[in-house]
């Protein structure tokens, strides 16, 4: 190992090497030493919150190094450690913080400048051992000399014919001598590389005065599209001058902040000049037709129903390419009637010219065929209605552990709903929904790079410029909300937060991140979990999904006495949240057997998630669609045929059965309308060891106020709970309180005491009395489902 790396101290105790750090005294001091169990290992010993943590950097069979982080964060593989060091500088590495100050050996203790304001030192960039060959230099020599000798084969292996040729001459000898000198500063701990700076001035020389020229021409569009001066575009600090090293990559953040915003402003004005609404086109949706079967006296004839949502109207065809001149607009549709007996079938009340009402069955070619065509139905419904807030909007859920890889160009089959399991209809791939809430795990990517991904995808698939309601990430956990352009007005209360559930609950590589608001008079919440890992943690997950309940803050501050499974309308729940089939690793031919055969039963009965709901002990009155669809996780990264479920560690085979790791769950208050209309697993998307999954729901919204006559016709409604009883498990003689939270009451919070009564050994019965009555208020209230928050919430205490 070099000996010159300021941070490397060799043969040290441990003892010793933790008062070196505790002199330090700072966050994310860090030094390295030999091992004393393990030869050609090294320890990583780093500073955080006065605790020194302890890391093996072990050497595998080819002497490559590898740190053994926190569970669940790939493992890298480094040459020399100066490379290793080097990348635990960022964040997210799975250390409990990244390297931040190294400790230098005390024989270089005096060097180090007085000053606590310098910079960190850095690493030098990466040396392989075959470099270093020159044994007549010195190690620091030797490095750059292999450095400045790698990046010119580099270059004569470039095709420069397009360069001008100072801009080649520059950078050759940049590379030829500049770069050592930058190395030498840098491991001096000064790394403001000002040979690299001289470089990128030289290069930019006249991209700078072309910017001073293109920049006034832009700022006029800007303020004729815009009708005011954005302050501050265009226009660098005045103390930032022409020399300074920042002066070019900020004025070129500038100009294409402007780029941005005239290309977002110019789209609005042509799309609103050429007939798009809200950012897409009135004619959106193109007519579908179906195919289907009517009986008539006990004959089977075939018939054809034509759905044009944008003219609202329905036709009834005897032949598909036959007239339309039978048709009912959308306000003469009264009633669709799903068959629970037979799927494919379809009752349809309309209402004729002299206001009689025909009830007409139809038989579909399949179930996904009716689901689309009552879709469309309600799209037209909805695009037509008079009324001035919708009653029932759709909500698309999305998760997916990325496996710190980039996504593929092509991820439309995912927005679709594509894939395995309950899927949608390709007549409803036109359909937009109103929100879109996409939840990843080992996320790679930066918040401004996924959700300009994302919104083009859809922009694509629906032609809506979609509006982000919020984004919250913690570490590489991200959930993203988009909706509607139309429904921005309807969107209040916006609120995110996260959890930590890694390593003494301190690491973000696992726990939870957050999203809710209100719609009207609905409340949403969202949470994307990514839970510990590993087939015999089942109880660690629990207890993580205990932790995310009892520190995860959304939704109204008054509530924050319940969990937050009690505070929404509606709560999905998403995620990697990593329960696996629980067999034996043995059996690990026999369930990939069973799931090339489709034969999911017995698998999903071993299934840890399904068990632990059963016994009652998570996702307590949580709702899962049935799982039609093969595991998820762990496939071999660019194919869906084949189970990655092996993998070799430094102790021993590890084993990851195929199992359902990534899920879909909500829970709402009773009596509201919810209906999954898809939930399935994509088969394309196969950049990660996990497949995206997705779900689709209809859910039925409340206005905001409404009058209390339209409630009833009495002075003030209520709600009357006929009798009250709570049992609790405790030896406790405390007077218990029941309290009833809604902004409909009359008082926003209502309290009533209970009388303790003497139950079975080791709890009580406490009586909260007949007939208790909860009045509404005088003025305007909300309607339906908050109704139910007071009711919900109080049993929630016992």
């Amino acid at each position: 190992m070099p000996s010159y790396q300021p941070w490397c101290h060799g043969n040290i105790t441990r003892s010793r090497a933790e008062d070196l750090l505790s002199k330090a005294a700072r966050d994310g001091s860090f030094l390295i030493r030999d091992s004393e169990s393990i030869q050609g290992a090294y320890a990583l010993c780093v500073l955080y919150q006065n605790c020194v943590y302890t890391y093996r950097i072990l050497p595998n069979e080819d002497k490559k190094l590898s740190v053994q982080a926190s569970e669940g964060v790939p493992i890298r593989f480094f040459s020399m450690l100066p490379e290793l060091v080097e990348a635990y500088y960022s964040p997210n590495m799975g250390l409990v913080t990244h390297l931040q100050y190294p400790v230098p050996r005390e024989e270089d203790g005096e060097e180090e400048p007085e000053s606590n304001n310098l910079p960190p030192q850095l690493p030098p960039r990466n040396f392989t051992a075959n470099d270093l060959k020159d044994t007549d230099l010195k190690p620091s020599e030797q490095a750059c000399k292999s450095l400045s000798e790698t990046y010119l084969t580099r270059l004569q292996h470039m095709d420069l014919s397009s360069m001008p040729e100072e801009h080649q001459i520059a950078i050759q000898e940049y590379f030829r001598t500049s770069i050592c000198s930058d190395a030498e500063q840098v491991q001096s701990g000064y790394p403001t590389l000002p040979g690299l700076k001289k470089l990128t001035m030289t290069i930019c020389k006249s991209l700078n005065s072309e910017i001073t020229r293109i920049l006034p021409a832009l700022e006029a569009f800007h303020r004729a599209l815009d009708q005011q001066l954005s302050p501050g575009i265009g226009h660098f600090p005045k103390q930032m001058s022409a020399d300074s090293g920042q002066f070019v990559s900020f004025r070129l953040e500038q100009l294409t902040k402007l780029l941005y915003s005239i290309e977002d402003k110019a789209k609005s004005s042509i799309f609103e000049s050429v007939g798009f609404d809200a950012g897409h086109r009135k004619s959106l949706i193109p007519p579908v037709t179906f195919e289907v079967k009517q009986d008539s006296l006990g004959i089977s004839t075939k018939m054809f129903l034509k759905v044009d949502v944008e003219s609202g109207k329905l036709y009834f065809k005897k032949s598909k390419d036959g007239p339309e001149d039978k048709y009912f607009v959308h306000n003469k549709i009264l009633q669709l009637v799903k068959s629970q007996e037979k799927h494919a079938k379809l009752i349809i009340a309309v209402e004729t010219e002299k206001e009689k009402i025909l009830r007409k069955e139809f038989l579909f070619e399949n179930t996904k065929k009716r689901e689309g065509f009552c879709q469309l139905l309600q799209q037209m419904k909805n695009k037509h209605s008079e009324k001035p807030e919708p009653d029932m909007i759709t909500v698309f859920i999305g998760t997916w552990n990325m496996g710190n890889a980039g996504p593929p160009h092509n991820i439309n089959s995912w927005f679709h709903c594509k894939g395995q399991g309950k899927t949608q209809d390709d007549t409803a791939d036109h359909i937009p929904h109103d929100f879109y809430v996409i939840g990843t795990q080992e996320d790679p990517l930066g918040e401004r790079e996924w959700s300009d991904i994302v919104k083009g995808v859809l922009r694509n698939i629906t032609n809506i410029s979609f509006k982000q309601v919020a984004i919250h990430t913690l570490w590489n956990i991200r959930i993203m909300v988009l909706a509607k352009p139309e429904h921005e007005n309807r969107i209040s209360h916006v609120f995110s937060d996260s959890v930590k559930t890694g390593i003494a609950n301190t690491l973000g590589n696992k726990g939870a991140v957050g999203v809710s608001f209100m719609f009207n008079g609905t409340s949403f919440g969202f949470v994307n979990s990514h839970l510990t890992s590993g087939s015999e943690k089942k109880l660690r997950r629990n207890q993580n999904y205990i932790n995310i309940l009892r520190f995860l803050n959304l939704g109204d501050k008054k509530l924050n006495p319940f969990d937050i499974t009690h505070r929404f309308t509606h709560l999905f729940w998403l995620g990697d949240l990593n329960y696996r089939v629980d067999f034996p690793s043995t059996e690990a031919e026999y369930i990939v057997t069973k799931i090339k055969q489709q034969q999911y039963q017995e698998l999903l009965s071993r299934d840890q998630l399904s068990m632990e709901r059963n016994d009652g002990k998570v996702f307590l009155h949580f709702d899962e669609e049935e799982i039609t669809f093969a595991p998820t996780y762990r496939f071999e990264r660019d194919t869906r045929e084949k189970y990655a479920y092996t993998k070799a560690k430094a102790t021993g085979t590890k084993y990851n059965l195929p199992s359902w790791c990534d899920r879909v769950l909500r829970k709402s208050y009773p009596l509201v309308h919810v209906v999954c209309q898809a939930y399935g697993c994509t088969n394309d998307i196969m950049t990660s060891d996990h497949s995206p999954v997705f779900a689709s729901f209809e859910v039925g919204v409340a206005s905001q106020f409404v009058s209390k006559q339209d409630l009833n016709s009495t002075p003030n409604g209520g709600i009357q709970i006929m009798n009250c009883v709570a049992i609790l498990f405790t030896k406790s003689k405390t007077k218990f309180l029941i309290e009833f939270h809604s902004s409909c009451l009359e008082k926003t919070v209502k309290t009533l005491e209970g009388e303790n009564m003497e139950h079975i050994e080791g709890s009580i019965k406490v009586w909260f009395g007949n007939q208790v009555q909860v009045e509404f208020g005088r003025t305007l209230i909300l309607k339906g489902s908050n109704l139910w928050q007071a009711i919900i919430l109080c049993f929630d205490l016992f």
